[in-house]
């Protein structure tokens, strides 16, 4: 089943996430990953807001995870860390 990587971002420090999002998106397609939302138009409803919110769709919950995992990914999120306060999750489709 398709699966869909949930980001929820604030960034504090843009130069250095910028950084992370110019080796992020390359890693996430090269896993097979495609945004269907990165940093659109939203309305918080609920929760804590985080002004960027990102939905990348891959083929599984298995090759989601695989890319977090990955050292493409893992060396654009070292950019992000000190750079950002998020929220990630993968979650499966019912489709």
């Amino acid at each position: 089943m398709p699966a869909l990587w949930i980001a929820h971002v604030t960034v504090t420090d843009e130069e250095a996430y910028g950084k992370y999002a110019k080796l992020a998106g390359p890693a996430i397609a090269k896993h097979g990953g495609r945004f269907l939302a990165r940093a659109g138009r939203y309305v918080q409803l609920e929760g804590k807001e985080r002004p960027r919110n990102v939905v990348a769709m891959f083929d599984s919950v298995e090759a989601a995870e695989a890319c977090y995992h990955s050292p493409e990914y893992q060396e654009a999120l070292s950019h992000a860390r000190d750079a950002s306060e998020r929220e990630l999750l993968i979650v499966e489709t019912t489709e």
